[in-house]
C-alpha cells in the first residue's frame, strides 16, 4: 500500500493562505493586560500543586510561586517545571526552567499538557480562562514529526502558530541546536492543527544543518495517521531505452477505514507508458485481500531505427481470504497471479527475478462449504488456471466442482474403540466434475479456446478395512469402485475408399464406463536396539524396521474398446470411444501388481553436552531410508519394476538437509540400448543398474551458530512479494518493484541505536546443490549439477552488503548473480542493487527518507535491463 501520509507539496502562489499572526505576540511580550470585568476572575476548578525548595502564596500579589520540581494540575492540564508562578488575580500561570548547579547548566525543563497534546519548552505563559499561550523554545511531537519552534502561539486547543520552526522525522530536537538530527525543514512562518497536519509558508531542506536548494514558498506537511486521500509525487529520471520519463506519479484515495485506491500511471518521451491501480481492504472479522492491475505499453529506441520494437503486458494479482469466524461452515479465497506470459520480463516498473526465472503463472479461486450434520458433506467450487511463460500455454478450469462425504463405519458402536475385521469397514464417497480447457495465450478469450475443451465427470466409491493379526501384523484391504462420465465420446467409422481414409465422428450425448480395482496390504514394525552403555558418548543406537508387501488387481475393461478397418487392406486397429475422457481411460490390460517396500530409520542416544541436561538426546542417523519395487504377475515380460531407494539426512539442528535418491534397473539392455527380458546379471552386469540418481543439498548458517549469541541474529531484508509467487529465499536475488512504496518505509521499526564499536560481525549464508545423473541408456550423463549460494554480511552496524548467485559446473558459467548494498543513514536508507552480466544486467539506486510521513523525498535512478541482447 502507498504511504497514506504522502507528502504534498502545493507550488500554488496564489494560495490563499489562513495563517494569522500577530506581531505583537511574536516580537516582544505584551505587558499585564489591564481587563475591565464586573467581577474578579474565577478558576473554575481545584488547583493541586507541591514543590521541592518552595511553596509561596503572594496575597499581596495574588501569585502562588512553587520552585523546584514544581507540579500544578488543573481541569485537563497537567504542568511540571523549575518553577511555576500561577497569578490567580487574571487566571494565568507562568513555567520557566532554573539553574541549580551553574556547571550543568538549566534543568528541568517545562513540561505542558493539555487534551493529549504535549509541550516541551523553555518558557510558558499560559491563560485559563483565554486558552491561549505563548511558548518559548517549544518542543513537541506530532504524531511521528518532532517540531521544534522558537516562538508558539496557542490561538486554541485547535491551532497552534510557529515562528522560525524546524520539522523532522529524525529524532527529538534538542535546545537551539539539532543534536544528533541529520536533516530537517526550516519553516519561517507556519500553522500546526494537532493530530492533523502543519501547515507553513517559506520552508527548505536542511542536512546536517546545512541548507540546500530543496525550497518551497509553501508546504503541507500531514502529521494524521488516519488514512487520507493525497497526490503522490512522481520519480522523474531517464532511461537508457526510452528516453526521460516521470515514473510511479498519481493519486492515492482512502475511501474509507476498510478499502483504499491508488491510482498510478507512468510516461517516457519515446512514448511509452503505463499504469496501476491497487487496492487493499479489511473488513474485521470477515475477510481480506488485495488487488492489483498493471499495464505497460512499451516502445524500444525510436521509430525506424534497426532496435524499435513495441509490446503490451499486463498483470493480474488478486488475493482474498475469509475469516474462519464469519461463517466456520463456509469459506472463499482467492490466489491470482495472471497475465502476459513476458511480464516479468518486459515490466520497467519492477525486477522480480524470482518470477523472471519461475516458468509458471498459478491462480485460483474457490468457494468451500461444509454439511456439519452427520455424515458431514464437504462441497467446494474452484475455478483454476495455469500459465506456462516459456510456452505460452494455458491450462483452464470452468469450473471444478467436488464433492466428499465422510467416511461412514456402518458396522461399528457409536461409543468406543473399532475393533475386529467388521467393525472397521467403512466406506466414503467422492465426486469430482470438471470443465478443462487447454489453449493458448492467443486463443485465451476467443470462440478457439473452446475448440479442445474437455468436460466430465467421476464418482468414487472406496470401501477399506484393517485390523490385526496375531497382534503384530496390521492388515489392511479396499476395494474402489468408479464411474466416469464424458462428453467427449468419438466413434471411428471403417476404411471408406471413396475419400481414402477412415471417418472420425464425435458422438453427442454423455456417455460412461465404469471400472473397478482391488488391493491388500500386509505390514509390520520392527524394532533393533544396540546399546552400549550408559555414560558412554554413543550409549545406543535403534533401527526402525517397517516392511510392508501390498497386492492390487485391476482387471481388463476390454469391452470399453473397439476396432476398425484402417485402409483398403484391411488392417485393423483397436480404439476406445473414451479416448478424450477427461479423467483417462479405461484399464486395457490385466493388472496383478505385488509391491514391496522396506522403510528404515536410524536413531541414536548420545551424552549431552550440556551438564544440566536430566538424559541422554535423541538425534536422526538416517531417515526414511526406503526401498520400493513391484512385481507385475500379468505382463508377459519385464515383469520386475525399476527399484526405487530413497533417504534424507539431517545435520547441525536442521539447518543441513540432505535428499538422495536412486533408481535401478533388475534388467538389460540390447545393442540398441532398449530394456530387454533378460536379467542385468545374466547379462554380465550386476545385480541391479542404475539408471539415475539425484542429489539435492541445502545448508542454511550465520554468524550466530557459531557466537551462541541470538540477540545479535542477523535479520536478511524481505522484499518478495508474496502476491507475485516466486521463491521465499533469496538464492534467485531479491525484489524490486519501484511502485510497491511498502519496501522503502520502516515506519514500524524502531530506530536501532548501535555501539561506535563492535567485535563481531553478523552474517549468514545459504547454499544450495543439486546433482542429478542419468544412465537409462547408458548416457552416464549429469543433466544438472549446480550449486546456487546466497550470504548477507554486516560489515558494522550500519553497512550491509549481500549476494546471490551461483555456478553451474556443467554449462561451466555462472548463474543469475545479484549483488546488494545496504546503508542505514539514521533517518535516511540507502540500497544499491547491481546485476553485473546477462541479459538482465541491469543497477537500482535509490536514496530515501525512512518515515512514510516523507516517504516522497527520496531520489531513484535505475538502468533498464537491455532485453534486445536475448
Amino acid at each position: 500500500m502507498h504511504s497514506k501520509f504522502s507528502f504534498i507539496v502545493f507550488l500554488i502562489f496564489a494560495f490563499g493562505t489562513s495563517l494569522v499572526w500577530s506581531q505583537e505576540a511574536v516580537d516582544s511580550l505584551p505587558p499585564k493586560p489591564v481587563v475591565k470585568q464586573e467581577k474578579a476572575p474565577l478558576l473554575l476548578a481545584k488547583v493541586n500543586y507541591k514543590a521541592i525548595d518552595c511553596v509561596r502564596i503572594d496575597r499581596k500579589n495574588n501569585k502562588l510561586i512553587l520552585f523546584n520540581q514544581a507540579e500544578l494540575y488543573y481541569q485537563d492540564i497537567e504542568l511540571r517545571a523549575g518553577i511555576i508562578v500561577l497569578d490567580y488575580d487574571i487566571n494565568e500561570v507562568y513555567a520557566g526552567r532554573i539553574e541549580l548547579d551553574t556547571a550543568k547548566g538549566p534543568e528541568q525543563y517545562p513540561y505542558f499538557k493539555q487534551a493529549g497534546n504535549v509541550v516541551n519548552p523553555d518558557s510558558i505563559r499560559f491563560n485559563f480562562d483565554t486558552q491561549k499561550a505563548l511558548i518559548w523554545n517549544s518542543k513537541s511531537a506530532q504524531n511521528g514529526m518532532d517540531v521544534f519552534a522558537a516562538l508558539t502561539k496557542k490561538e486554541n486547543d485547535s491551532v497552534f502558530f510557529l515562528k522560525d520552526a524546524r520539522v523532522t522525522t529524525a529524532g527529538k530536537l534538542v535546545g537551539d541546536e539539532s543534536e544528533g538530527i541529520d536533516y530537517y525543514f526550516k519553516i519561517r512562518k507556519g500553522k500546526i492543527i494537532p493530530g492533523g497536519k502543519i501547515i507553513t509558508g517559506p520552508t527548505n531542506m536542511f542536512v546536517a544543518d546545512v541548507p540546500t536548494p530543496v525550497g518551497l514558498p509553501f508546504a503541507y506537511f500531514p502529521s494524521s495517521q488516519t488514512q487520507e486521500s493525497g497526490f503522490i509525487v512522481p520519480s522523474i529520471g531517464e532511461s537508457n531505452l526510452r528516453g526521460f520519463y516521470i515514473q510511479n506519479g498519481g493519486y492515492y484515495l482512502a475511501i474509507s477505514d476498510f478499502v483504499d485506491l491508488s491510482l498510478i500511471a507512468d510516461y517516457y518521451t519515446n512514448g511509452s507508458y503505463g499504469f496501476r491501480s491497487d487496492s487493499q481492504y479489511n473488513m474485521r472479522y470477515k475477510f481480506r485481500g488485495n488487488f492489483s492491475f498493471s499495464y505497460e505499453n512499451l516502445i524500444n529506441s525510436e521509430r525506424g531505427l534497426p532496435d524499435y520494437s513495441k509490446s503490451t503486458v499486463f498483470n493480474v494479482r488478486w488475493s482474498h481470504s475469509k475469516d474462519p469466524k464469519s461463517s466456520p461452515n463456509s469459506t472463499f479465497s482467492a490466489s491470482v497471479n495472471f497475465g502476459s506470459s513476458d511480464y516479468f520480463r518486459q515490466s520497467v516498473n519492477q525486477l522480480n527475478t524470482a518470477n523472471f526465472l519461475n516458468n509458471n503463472l498459478s491462480s485460483s479461486v474457490s468457494y468451500a462449504r461444509s454439511f456439519p450434520e452427520y455424515p458431514r458433506v464437504n462441497v467446494s467450487l474452484t475455478t483454476a488456471m495455469s500459465q506456462n511463460s516459456k510456452s505460452k500455454s494455458v491450462n483452464l478450469t470452468l469450473p471444478t466442482f467436488q464433492t466428499n462425504m465422510e467416511r461412514i463405519y456402518p458396522f461399528a458402536p457409536k461409543v468406543g474403540a473399532k475393533k475386529g475385521i467388521l467393525q472397521n469397514i467403512n466406506f466414503q464417497y467422492t465426486g469430482r466434475a470438471e470443465n478443462r480447457i487447454i489453449t493458448t495465450e492467443d486463443n485465451l478469450f476467443t470462440a478457439k479456446m473452446f475448440d479442445a475443451a474437455k468436460s466430465g465427470m467421476k464418482h468414487s466409491i472406496p470401501l477399506s478395512t484393517n485390523f490385526k493379526l496375531i497382534k503384530y501384523l496390521s492388515i489392511s484391504a479396499s476395494a474402489n469402485y468408479e464411474e466416469i462420465w464424458t462428453q467427449n465420446r468419438v466413434r471411428y467409422r471403417d476404411y471408406d475408399p471413396l475419400i481414402g481414409e477412415a471417418v472420425l465422428d464425435t458422438l453427442s450425448g454423455i456417455g460412461t464406463f465404469r471400472q473397478y480395482n482391488l488391493s491388500a496390504s500386509l505390514g509390520t514394525t520392527v524394532y533393533g536396539t544396540f546399546n552400549f552403555g550408559a555414560g558412554k558418548k554413543i550409549e545406543s543406537i535403534r533401527h526402525t524396521i517397517r516392511p510392508s508387501i501390498s497386492y492390487s488387481n485391476k482387471p481388463s475393461f476390454e469391452k470399453y474398446y473397439d476396432t476398425y478397418i484402417v485402409d483398403a487392406e484391411g488392417n485393423t486397429a483397436e480404439y476406445t470411444r473414451f479416448r478424450n475422457s477427461l479423467f483417462g481411460l479405461p484399464s486395457r490390460a490385466l493388472s496383478n501388481n505385488m509391491g514391496i517396500s522396506l522403510g528404515n530409520n536410524f536413531e541414536a542416544k548420545v551424552r549431552d553436552k550440556d551438564s544440566t541436561a536430566t538424559g541422554p538426546k535423541k538425534i536422526v542417523l538416517l531417515n526414511n531410508f526406503n526401498i520400493a519395487t513391484s512385481h507385475n504377475f500379468a505382463a508377459d515380460s519385464l515383469r520386475w519394476s525399476p527399484v526405487r531407494m530413497s533417504t534424507g539426512l539431517s545435520f547441525f539442528k536442521g539447518k543441513m538437509s540432505i535428499n538422495m535418491a536412486a533408481t535401478m534397473d533388475p534388467y538389460a539392455l540390447n545393442e540398441q540400448l532398449s530394456r530387454i527380458n533378460t536379467y542385468n546379471i545374466q547379462a554380465g552386469g550386476g545385480l541391479l543398474r542404475l539408471t539415475s540418481g539425484n542429489l539435492n543439498l541445502n545448508y542454511s548458517f550465520s554468524s550466530t551458530q557459531f557466537e551462541g549469541d541470538e540477540e545479535e541474529e542477523f535479520e536478511a531484508y524481505e522484499y518478495e512479494s508474496i502476491s507475485s509467487g516466486g521463491r521465499d529465499d533469496d538464492l534467485f536475488g531479491k525484489v524490486n518493484d519501484f511502485t510497491d512504496r511498502r519496501l522503502n518505509q520502516d515506519d514500524n521499526k524502531e530506530t536501532a541505536t548501535y555501539p561506535s564499536y563492535r567485535t563481531k560481525i553478523p552474517w549468514d549464508l545459504k547454499l544450495a546443490y543439486s546433482l542429478t545423473y542419468n544412465n537409462s541408456r547408458k548416457q552416464q550423463d549429469f543433466s544438472n549439477n549446480s550449486l546456487m549460494f546466497s550470504g548477507n554480511v554486516d560489515l558494522t552496524p550500519k553497512w550491509k552488503i549481500g549476494l546471490s548467485s551461483g555456478y553451474d559446473f556443467k554449462g561451466k558459467g555462472f548463474t543469475y548473480t545479484q549483488l546488494r548494498f545496504n546503508r542505514d543513514l539514521k533517518s535516511w536508507r540507502l540500497d544499491f542493487s547491481w546485476v553485473p552480466f546477462s541479459d538482465r544486467a541491469s543497477w537500482n539506486f535509490f536514496i530515501g527518507i525512512k518515515s512514510g510521513l516523507l516517504s516522497d523525498i527520496k531520489y531513484e535512478k535505475q538502468s533498464e535491463p537491455y532485453r534486445q541482447k536475448r
